[in-house]
Parts: structure tokens; C-alpha cells; sequence
């Protein structure tokens, strides 16, 4: 089967009789071409089929309009409104996003980078998987000058900005928030310690249960991959536990919902025998009965700070002057950890 010819410029310049300069600017809606000329192009060009060629166009420019994104998983409410914050601001200044996930897995962080990088894209902004360990499949786009921010899940260079919020304050305030309801038994749930939020989170857990002077307890603490079934499964090994755990800090909340689901099928009265914590503050938080305490993250004011700051620096507005940017958190309580009116 023969392919569609693609039309061009001169095959619409030969079909109204004008040079292929006039057809251009005629396209660009150039003021230089009368009006009635500019209608007569942009008629003949969608009725022949004409395309523009943008990728061409963008080589001459040395320029795409175009952002790079790299994200774990599209799947989250908290993801979804950082892609938000960064689609206004990015449509705004006139960049389009090029979105794509790596769902946790090296590999295809490692694809999705080449990709974007071989998309010519102007910048890249960039949350880590758990297996990220360095970022040497970065290199290539910080050796061609490309911009990159890390946002939530960051690594350290000197080239590039992170953008995340306090983790280690935000674990020291949920723990010592269930240590003011009675808690002395505290689970920690968390996830890969080779992230930033996670490590950040466990020492700031660590260290509240060590100004208060409980000892920490390795066996009380779980890593794995915080999600629904993740928390059925620590739910399973909590209630086979003697003494019973009489809190949970869950580092998401997917995971604390799911532990809160599970106890109370068991007969566990929440928050009277087991006090329980998430974070990131999802809709899911106001949904489980009782209504679960969680750290407000600010996922759309995340998104607009790296668009913003990836933007200005492709506009020459400002330089790497700032390696970190931390934005404010809130530590919201609700009735799953709620023993007392402190």
C-alpha cells in the first residue's frame, strides 16, 4: 500500500499560486499578508491535509517547547496534583509536558530518560524510583547543559535543584503527635530506603521516639512498598504481635488506610487501642471512618515551584543558584489518632 504523500508548503503555494514565502507567513498569521490572503492558505492547507512540522521547525529553533517529566507512578492522587501545578505553569508560559513513569523499576527510568533526552526536550523534571541508587543515566542531559530538577524523591548535585518538603520534621511531628495521645508502641511503615522521603521520615521518627525516651525497636518497623495489599500484610503481623503495637505512622496514606480497614475487621477500636497516622493528606483520608491524620503535602505548589524554577532558567531569568527549595507542610489531626484533646 503507498504512503500518503506529505504535503508541504509548495504544493499548497502551487495549488493558490503564491510563493512558498507568502504561504509561511500566511501560516504564521504574519500581518504583512492581507487578511483575505491568510484565510484563503489556512483554508486550502486543512483541505489538502497540511501538517506542520514541528520537530523541524524546532531543530532550526535549537528549541522544542517542551518539558520532560519522569514521575514512579501516574496512579497517585498526590503525583496527579504535582502533573497539575506543572501543567498550568508550563501551558501558561507556552511548554507542553512530556509525561511518563517509570513505575518504580530502574530500567525504565533509565528508558524514559534516553527518550525524553532523544526528544530533544528543553528540561526535565524528575521524581526518583525506589531501585535509583545513582544518577548517572542523568549525565548525559547534565553534560548538554539541559536543565533537571528533582521534585519529592531527590538526589543531591551540584547542577541540579531539588524541591521537597521537610520529611525529617514532618516524621518528628506524626511520631511525637502519637506520643502525646499515650503512644508508646509505634509502627513505623515505610518504604526504600534509598529515597530521600523515606530515610528522612524513619530518622525523624527515630530521633521523636528518642526525645521522649522510648527506645527504638527495629522489629516495629516495616519496609516494603506502601501499598493497599502492603498494608493488609503488616495489619496480618501487627495482630499477631504481644504486646499489640498502640500506634502506626504509615509513610502514605494507601497504607494506613488499608491497616485501619484490616484492624477494625479484626474487633481493633481505632484510635482507643491502636492510634493511627498517614501522609500525604489523599481524599482517602476523610473517606475511612474514623477520619485519618495525616501530613498535608502541598503537591500542586510542589508542581508549580519546579515548572516555574525549570522555566526561568530556560528563559535566562536565573541560573542554579538554589540547590534546595523546601516548601511547607502541615501535620493535619483527625479522629484516627485522636485520645485526647492535646
Amino acid at each position: 500500500m503507498r504512503a500518503h504523500k506529505e504535503i508541504t508548503i509548495y504544493d499548497i503555494a502551487e495549488a493558490l499560486n503564491l510563493s512558498p514565502a507568502t504561504i509561511s507567513r500566511g501560516l504564521k498569521d504574519h500581518p504583512a499578508i492581507r487578511k483575505d490572503t491568510r484565510k484563503r492558505i489556512v483554508e486550502k492547507a486543512r483541505e489538502l491535509g497540511y501538517q506542520h512540522n514541528s520537530f523541524a521547525s524546532s531543530l532550526r529553533r535549537n528549541k522544542t517547547n517542551t518539558i520532560g517529566v519522569i514521575v514512579p507512578r501516574l496512579n497517585s492522587y498526590f503525583m496527579s496534583t504535582i502533573i497539575a501545578g506543572m501543567e498550568r505553569v508550563a501551558n501558561n508560559a507556552g511548554y507542553n509536558l512530556i509525561i511518563s513513569q517509570s513505575m518504580e523499576s530502574l530500567k525504565k527510568e533509565i528508558a524514559n530518560v534516553n527518550t525524553l533526552f532523544n526528544s530533544r526536550v528543553d528540561g526535565l523534571l524528575a521524581s526518583l524510583g525506589y531501585e535509583t541508587e545513582d544518577i548517572a543515566h542523568f549525565e548525559s542531559l547534565i553534560n548538554k547543559g539541559i536543565p533537571l530538577i528533582f521534585f519529592d524523591r531527590v538526589f543531591e548535585h551540584p547542577k541540579c535543584t531539588n524541591i521537597i518538603i521537610d520529611n525529617y520534621k514532618a516524621g518528628y511531628e506524626v511520631t511525637s503527635h502519637l506520643i502525646g495521645q499515650g503512644c508508646k508502641r509505634i509502627v513505623h511503615i515505610s518504604a526504600s530506603q534509598k529515597r530521600n522521603v523515606y530515610a528522612d521520615r524513619l530518622r525523624g521518627y527515630k530521633h521523636a521516639l528518642s526525645d521522649h525516651g522510648i527506645a527504638y525497636d527495629e522489629s516495629l518497623v516495616f519496609v516494603n512498598n506502601l501499598s493497599d495489599q502492603a498494608g493488609v500484610e503488616v495489619s496480618s503481623a501487627i495482630l499477631k504481635m504481644d504486646p499489640l503495637p498502640d500506634g502506626i505512622f504509615s509513610s502514605n496514606d494507601a497504607c494506613a488506610v488499608s491497616c485501619i480497614r484490616e484492624l477494625k475487621q479484626a474487633g481493633i477500636k481505632i484510635p482507643q487501642e491502636i492510634a493511627v497516622a498517614g501522609f500525604n493528606d489523599d481524599p482517602l483520608s476523610k473517606v475511612i471512618e474514623p477520619n485519618l491524620t495525616s501530613v498535608r503535602y502541598p503537591g500542586e505548589e510542589m508542581g508549580e515551584m519546579a515548572a516555574s524554577t525549570l522555566i526561568r532558567r530556560l528563559d535566562r531569568l536565573e541560573g542554579v543558584n538554589l540547590n534546595t527549595i523546601v516548601l511547607k507542610h502541615n501535620l493535619i489531626i483527625r479522629e484516627s489518632s485522636k485520645r485526647t484533646d492535646s
